[in-house]
């Protein structure tokens, strides 16, 4: 039998406060992010180790290729006692591109299930509104992939489902044709891309808004130093006594956005669960860090092609940019 799970993590887990979706689930609002271009080694000891601080939402997906290292992560988890069982953890994995056409979103994750050793996802989301068919870009078929999803959410294999870098006018068409609404929009969205039009639509319509890059993926291929370097929060954290990364988190937090955060630093772990209580940033800060410049970093312009949908970036955006 497993041990009692770690009390200290238990309080640490319930001060990460949690949104309740349009399915009725709740979703801890920090979620350990694990999409990287250089994955560890050892990345289901660090994901552990994040449980044990605390951390209850891991986010992964099919085109990361972590989810066999969530799953054990997972399962060492609940065989440990660092947790008391699978349904104290929320995991949300993607549909790929490759798999975004009707008649293979349901065997698609049924694949990633087997890859995590789960039973069910909390959340799957459509990781671009892309699609390829042998290699070659096609048409997303946004109803048909829909269908797909909703029939995931009706056999049980996601409680909830929803989209990811999804524009606010394709959230408006998506929202016309659901029968079951997409409970979640995870988006690029930090102090240097707030994504207001997004936001707005997501507001309306009851959508959950979870950002990805919340620090702008500073070190990754297409990352920027906007917000890290912003000289901005630079000044807000010295007179908070914050880090950077923790006055950015905070104001994403403040938005009341969701957000992942991927690091494989123990300390920086910690530090991400510590933005929740006995601080907030004051009307002034806000007023400053509302100053810094904007700019879509993750333009997604390998998806723009002369010969397929979507033929510049604005047309993938849908001139959201």
């Amino acid at each position: 039998m497993a041990s009692r799970p770690d009390h200290d993590a238990a309080a640490a887990a319930a001060a990460v406060p949690r949104v309740t979706l349009s399915t009725g689930h709740a979703m801890p609002v920090l979620a350990f992010g694990t999409g990287s271009s250089r994955t560890p080694p050892d990345l289901a000891d660090t994901i552990l180790h994040a449980v044990r601080l605390g951390y209850r939402h891991i986010d992964t997906a099919s085109f990361y290729r972590t989810e066999p290292a969530v799953g054990a992560a997972v399962a060492e988890a609940v065989r440990s006692g660092a947790v008391a069982s699978r349904a104290d953890l929320f995991v949300t994995s993607k549909l790929w591109i490759s798999d975004a056409r009707p008649g293979r979103v349901v065997p698609a994750l049924r694949e990633s299930l087997a890859r995590l050793g789960l039973d069910y996802l909390d959340l799957f989301l459509v990781h671009w509104p892309v699609a390829t068919d042998g290699g070659t870009q096609v048409g997303f078929d946004m109803e048909g992939v829909w269908r797909g999803m909703e029939e995931c959410h009706r056999l049980g294999l996601a409680r909830s489902v929803g989209v990811s870098n999804f524009s606010a006018t394709k959230m408006d068409r998506l929202m016309s044709l659901a029968a079951v609404p997409p409970a979640v929009n995870q988006v690029e969205l930090n102090v240097g891309w707030r994504q207001e039009k997004v936001r707005e639509a997501c507001a309306r319509h009851g959508v959950v808004v979870s950002a990805y890059s919340p620090l702008g993926a500073l070190g990754t291929a297409w990352g920027s130093d906007a917000v890290m370097e912003s000289s901005v929060l630079h000044q807000v954290a010295a007179a908070k006594g914050k880090t950077v990364a923790q006055v950015a988190l905070r104001w994403v937090y403040e938005q009341g956005v969701c957000f992942v955060a991927r690091s494989y630093n123990r300390e920086r772990l910690e530090q991400n669960m510590a933005i929740f209580s006995g601080w907030e940033l004051s009307e002034e800060e806000k007023e400053l860090i509302a100053t810094i410049p904007q700019k879509r970093v993750s333009q997604g312009e390998y998806f723009v092609s002369p010969d397929g949908p979507y033929k510049s970036v604005g047309e993938l955006w849908d001139d959201e940019i």
